[in-house]
């Protein structure tokens, strides 16, 4: 048995107007799938799933048999809502087979998630401002709804913030609290999370107050689940907390830009090395990925540099498990740049392939393990001939 890294990439396929007001052309034609030889970097296009509307945010589960995956819209049967998908992916061909789509009981969703103990499915609606929860079943599809919030508000951004934006969803690492980033509301929305009945509840307090005008999007916990760390989209900033049971203490908040900053940026992805060394957070418009070293100690941020993404509008980028890899996904410029990653610097030490796809929005990493040919000859030799394999 073999492990073997494969990325699938979530892509518009239909134009969708964003927040700014600005409209993209998706040119995607559904979830793409390559896999990573791990010496090289190289990507080899596997498969490409077609027919899935607006997939543009996606997770797998910890086995990687399933995924489920936003369809960004503003109405489905009549109706203004969005919805999700849910797919089983074959094991061998990396295509995936649709089990379920349920309505999110909201516009435009944008941002999917699993609890840990991958009982339910969190739907985050950025155009409405709410949060649905959908019950897992046991072959992967999507059961009865279990829990709805509604946000309501607004931030001093008339354009950006003129109400509610759930951008996210991170549920911590007890599986008790989730934490929902609301763009709109300069709000970290935080609830209690019941995992019997999969229902979410204002905790106390029921939310932290960010800065006004900064945008939070997205959050994620580092791996020793003492701290965590927010992106704000409209300040291209990163915030340090320290976490305890559903209170988060902000510990300071850096510029994801050079010092000299640049006009109309915003601040998009975010994520922590496997690790937890060095965070990371890409910038559209500086089209350039901000990497910080963390203090294991006090959690607080070290600004490193500010690599160019290798293309325009770095929407989103992923770590490969190893470390040695970060991928980075221009939505304008339509590609996936791979860059060779040092683990022990965090710096990117070189650009190690481009590869063509139209209007990215997600990467997730799956780990699959496969069997070889000489698997199957050991085996059936273990069998013939067991005596020669003692």
């Amino acid at each position: 048995m073999r492990k073997r890294i494969f990325v699938f990439a979530g892509t518009y396929t239909e134009d969708i107007r964003f927040g700014t007001g600005a409209v993209l052309r998706g040119k995607g034609e559904g979830v793409y799938v390559y896999a990573l030889e791990p010496e090289s970097g190289r990507l080899e296009p596997i498969a490409l799933n077609s027919g899935v509307a607006n997939p543009s945010y996606l997770c797998l589960t910890r086995d990687s048999r399933f995924l489920y995956a936003v369809n960004e819209l503003k109405s489905h049967g009549g109706e203004a809502t969005g919805t999700v998908s849910a797919f089983a992916v074959d094991p061998e061909s990396k295509k995936l087979r649709l089990l379920d789509r349920r309505p999110t009981r909201g516009t435009d969703p944008c941002h999917v998630a699993l609890n840990a103990a991958e009982t339910h499915v969190f739907t985050s609606n950025f155009g409405s401002g709410s949060v649905v929860a959908h019950r897992r079943l046991s072959d992967g599809s999507l059961g009865e709804e279990t829990g709805f919030v509604q946000h309501r508000g607004s931030g001093p951004d008339p354009v950006r913030q003129a109400g509610p934006h759930a951008h996210s969803l991170a549920m911590d690492p007890a599986d008790r609290h989730a934490l929902v980033p609301d763009l709109g509301l300069d709000r970290v929305m935080i609830y209690r999370f019941d995992p019997g009945r999969g229902r979410l509840e204002p905790a106390d307090p029921p939310h932290f107050q960010a800065r006004p005008g900064s945008g939070p999007r997205h959050l994620e916990f580092h791996p020793n689940g003492r701290f965590a760390y927010l992106a704000n989209e409209l300040a291209s900033s990163v915030t340090a907390f320290r976490y305890r049971d559903g209170v988060l203490e902000e510990l300071e908040t850096r510029s994801s830009l050079p010092e000299a900053g640049f006009p109309g940026n915003t601040c998009a992805d975010l994520h922590l090395a496997p690790d937890g060394k060095f965070l990371y957070a890409s910038n559209r418009g500086h089209d350039s990925l901000a990497v910080f070293a963390v203090d294991r100690k006090s959690g607080r941020l070290r600004p490193v540099g500010h690599p160019a993404s290798g293309g325009k509008t770095p929407r989103n980028f992923a770590i490969a498990p190893s470390g040695r890899h970060l991928l980075a996904a221009n939505q304008d410029s339509g590609d996936i740049v791979v860059f060779a990653r040092d683990p022990a610097t965090g710096g990117l030490t070189g650009k190690l392939g481009r590869y063509a796809i139209p209007t990215p929005a997600c990467l997730k990493f799956a780990v699959f393990e496969e069997i070889s040919a000489l698997d199957v000859i050991y085996a059936i030799e273990s069998i013939v001939h067991p005596l020669t394999h003692l």
